[in-house]
């Protein structure tokens, strides 16, 4: 193997890798959004929850 193919076969790894990297920071930023989302409807639910236990106590 000389230089040029070493040069082309580091620069093709290096691409790919840079790939695979930015298509995990992306799917990690779904993850989080997903996440975020599941927070907030476990949220909600919990305060509808509270809010009808409120209203069915007796007074």
């Amino acid at each position: 193997m000389d230089v040029q193919e070493f040069e082309s076969q580091y620069r093709d790894a290096m691409s790919e890798t840079l790939d695979e990297l930015q298509s995990a920071m992306l799917m990690l930023a779904q993850v989080q959004r997903k996440i975020s989302e599941i927070g907030n409807s476990v949220q909600s639910l919990s305060q509808s929850v509270e809010d009808f236990i409120q209203v069915q106590k007796p007074e």
